[in-house]
């Protein structure tokens, strides 16, 4: 199978842009091509999803042990033509100064993975020779694919580029991408906007295509091979319930709530989680039967003053925490069960109001980065004592306005700083922390299970 990971100098140099322009051209000539993204983010796979017609999946060697990694990829990519991989930040940039561990880096030695560097190359001429020969003598283990100058102003710009280049280094260089005020891609304080907030992102991907096409040596990129992985993820042994096992549980999604790792929906779709999409939004009710709700993050600030005027939706979320039934929200999820939401500029709109929080935007980042969690109880999630890793960003803060427990022991990676946290209420568990359960299954077949009780005590009541 052809594979490589698109890795890049530092954040901003246009990763996105190659992997998704990469995507778009490889569907264009009738291959099925299978998206991953390094670390935790949530926003580029959602643009890899929407091009390549299949769910992008998350790689993180920090989060995730190497077998899961390994696995996760062997999965998704098993009846694809072509499995691209778009790396996070620099590509030796991870959770530690001194090492790789969570690294780009890491996770093409991991997959045995071939490299296509891009480089932002509008401001550059013959500096960016420097900046490729750091990064090709950097660490040996890495097999290089190829570079992609990214911002380049035109052809004469590019000859210069490549001059300078080919002159000092051994790696190919596969071809250069302009920039092209129509696939430039918009930024917001959490990163770039969503692809659902494109207004045409056919025209989008199909420009993107065109540019490949035209500047990219796709053919050789057609030739990249990586070594064999065969694992399997292990949690997909749960998949043989039968429909009376099954409990529904409906997850939020719509362009305030959009921050999924889809191994999560899969892993509790193994355990028995018949899955139902609905739009605190745009709808007025709750699916019927539901036995649980997962509430993911996303953009909820955004859109506060429809989610808060949708009082038919807010009422029936409150209905279904005080019936029993379990829901689990991170990040913007959590803000949009709190009392009120205050917006960037000072306006403040009433929300569930199930957990006694009131939620504030804030002008930078709060608790950023990597943190491992432990619950201090036994809660929706697991028992006490249970261990995971997660990730959190997001610029807001919470003040608990009356007594509320606690389940989680953050020590945040980045700022060694600790704390509780993990706010529960009736059977209702909200935390800052994004959770993937691949890295310890136990935490979905948890929620299913506390779904499948409380179902049966709602019915043996009636």
């Amino acid at each position: 199978m052809i594979a490589f990971l698109v890795g890049g100098t530092a954040s901003g140099v246009g990763k996105t842009t190659a992997a998704v322009a990469l995507m778009a051209a490889f569907r264009k000539r009738g291959l099925a091509v299978q998206p991953f993204k390094c670390g935790p983010d949530f926003i580029d796979g959602g643009y890899h999803s929407a091009v390549c017609g299949r769910q992008s999946r998350n790689l993180d060697t920090w989060m995730l042990g190497r077998s899961v990694n390994r696995s996760i990829f062997a999965s998704a990519s098993a009846d694809a033509d072509i499995a691209i991989v778009e790396g996070m930040m620099g590509l030796f940039d991870g959770a530690t100064g001194d090492g790789d561990e969570g690294s780009s880096a890491e996770i093409a030695k991991l997959l045995d993975l071939p490299v296509l560097l891009v480089l932002d190359a509008s401001k550059s001429s013959r500096s960016i020779a420097a900046m490729v020969k750091g990064f090709e003598t950097f660490d040996g283990g890495l097999r290089f694919a190829g570079i992609l100058l990214n911002g380049v102003a035109g052809a004469s710009h590019y000859r210069l580029l490549k001059e300078a280049v080919q002159s000092t280094s051994t790696i190919r260089l596969l071809g250069w991408l302009p920039w092209d005020a129509e696939v430039s891609l918009p930024e917001r304080y959490l990163g770039l906007h969503t692809p659902a907030e494109q207004n045409d992102s056919r025209h989008f991907f199909d420009r993107l295509a065109l540019l490949a096409e035209r500047n990219l040596d796709l053919d050789r990129l057609a030739t990249l091979k990586h070594g064999d992985v065969t694992e399997r993820l292990a949690a997909r042994a749960f998949s043989d319930f039968t429909a009376r096992n099954q409990v529904r549980i409906g997850i939020a999604r719509d362009r305030a709530f959009s921050f999924y790792y889809e191994d999560n929906l899969d892993l509790l779709s193994d355990h028995g989680a018949e899955l139902v999409e609905f739009s605190p939004l745009s709808d007025s009710d709750l699916p019927s039967g539901l036995a649980g709700i997962y509430l993911g993050g996303g953009y909820p600030e955004l859109y506060a003053e429809q989610l808060s005027a949708n009082a038919r939706m807010l009422e029936n979320i409150r209905s279904h925490a005080a019936s029993g039934f379990p829901m689990y929200a991170e990040c913007g999820g959590m803000m949009f069960l709190a009392a009120s939401l205050t917006t960037i500029d000072g306006t403040t709109f009433p929300m569930a109001s199930i957990l006694p929080l009131r939620a504030a935007m804030t002008k930078e980042l709060v608790h950023f980065g990597y943190a491992e969690v432990e619950f201090t109880e036994d809660c929706l999630l697991g028992s006490k004592g249970t261990k995971a890793r997660g990730h959190s960003f997001h610029c807001s803060r919470v003040e608990i306005i009356s007594d509320l427990r606690t389940m989680y022991r953050v020590n945040y990676l980045l700022s060694s700083k600790a704390e509780s946290e993990g706010y529960s209420a009736m059977n209702v568990l909200a935390s800052y922390i994004h959770l993937p359960f691949v890295s310890n299954p136990a935490l979905a077949a948890a929620f299913v299970e506390r779904a499948r009780v409380a179902r049966r005590s709602v019915q043996e009541t009636l």
